[in-house]
């Protein structure tokens, strides 16, 4: 993904928890880019009630990139939250 997000774009999720550097980094040591990659996606969109519109402007990233990691996952048989 990239990092299109500016401070000034920048939304952050309602009720996020704050996790400090000790309890974030255990979770992500031994996943491969693309594994966190996905499930920040499909977190974000849960967090988002499947907002797409929402989710991708969170993450930085366009509708269009949005979709086509959807696709991707849903062709890997991944489960990704419904439109609300």
């Amino acid at each position: 993904m990239s990092q299109n997000t500016s401070p000034s774009t920048f939304e952050p999720l309602p009720d996020a928890p704050a996790m400090a550097p000790n309890q974030v980094v255990p979770l992500l040591i031994g996943a491969t880019v693309g594994e966190i990659e996905r499930e920040l996606v499909l977190q974000t969109l849960a967090r988002c009630d499947g907002n797409r519109t929402r989710a991708a402007r969170v993450l930085g990233v366009s509708v269009r990139t949005l979709r086509n990691k959807i696709r991707q996952y849903s062709a890997q048989g991944v489960e990704v939250p419904a439109h609300h």
